[in-house]
């Protein structure tokens, strides 16, 4: 089977209300996204908490998915008609030739070398390197395959820093993968916390997938922890977060009691532009310095005082 795609440009003012039209006339799926994506001209969108942040690209494309014979033009006049939005003239159509959708994707993911020692390896693919650390991780609904550059910093400190024993706690753990490489890197017993029932769970399965010993890796929401506050005998040697740079800023006071008195911290999801402003209110407890940098991403580090 095949299908027809019906790609519109419209502003931002209009992309919701033509998705939802062309839904009533029958499309299969609606996708709205940038229409300058992959030019000088694309558009980041950034979400993090007390900052506004745009809600939709400016010169936006709305994808509508349509069975092959659909009668395009009519279903153009009905759009037009019903949401009063000129269509004619800023539309293109594409076919859609029947794909196995699953190897599709997966063909999208394959291994990644974080280091001489360390790998992370979808479950359908071989490893390359089967005596390395193999961190075995599939995409799922948890922030953290491997791909982003910000895990890819914290991976690599990681595998460079920790020391033998040490404890760690993951503070908004997604996936659970630096928890997990942590344990595989020789950590004593991890924690990962995160808001996320859905990655406290990933958290949980990714752990078994890869054979983590359960005595020594835990994972639980923050809002069943005091409201993310470590009691003080739980104090780690090493705090890890990476989520995002405001984020981390309110977060400060709750890392900070979480990292034992000379532990150290580690922080990622933070813009070069923002590293300066999170560094300055670190620096009331730790040692901070710029340890990475990767693709406009940062890592900061730094000791507790």
């Amino acid at each position: 089977m095949s299908w027809v795609s019906l790609i519109i440009k419209v502003d931002d003012a209009h992309a919701e209300l033509l998705g939802e039209a062309l839904l009533e006339q029958g499309a299969l799926s609606i996708d709205i996204h940038d229409a300058a994506a992959g030019t000088e001209g694309e558009q980041l969108l950034f979400g993090e908490p007390g900052a506004p942040a745009d809600e939709i690209w400016r010169n936006a494309e709305v994808t509508a998915l349509f069975e092959k014979d659909t009668d395009i033009a009519a279903v153009i006049l009905a759009v037009e008609h019903s949401a009063q939005i000129p269509v004619n003239a800023n539309y293109r159509l594409e076919n859609v030739a029947e794909q196995d959708w699953v190897r599709v994707t997966q063909s999208q993911f394959s291994p990644i070398q974080i280091s001489e020692r360390l790998w992370i390896v979808p479950t359908w693919h071989q490893s390359p390197d089967p005596a390395a650390i193999n961190l075995i991780l599939d995409p799922g609904l948890a922030f953290g395959t491997g791909s982003h550059p910000t895990t890819q910093l914290c991976l690599a400190w990681l595998d460079q820093n920790l020391q033998q024993d040490e404890s760690l706690l993951d503070y908004g753990c997604g996936s659970g993968i630096l928890a997990i490489a942590a344990l595989k890197l020789g950590a004593s017993h991890v924690a990962g916390i995160d808001i996320d029932p859905n990655a406290v769970e990933a958290s949980r399965m990714n752990a078994e997938r890869n054979h983590c010993d359960q005595s020594n890796i835990e994972f639980a929401s923050a809002y069943d922890d005091l409201d993310g506050r470590l009691p003080a005998d739980k104090q780690v040697d090493v705090v890890v977060a990476n989520i995002l740079a405001n984020p981390l800023i309110i977060l400060a006071p709750i890392l900070m009691s979480a990292c034992r008195s000379g532990g150290r911290i580690v922080l990622s999801g933070v813009l070069q532009e923002q590293a300066e402003e999170v560094m300055i209110v670190y620096q009331q407890w730790f040692n901070m310095q710029i340890s990475g940098e990767q693709d406009g991403w940062v890592l900061l580090t730094g000791g507790k005082i």
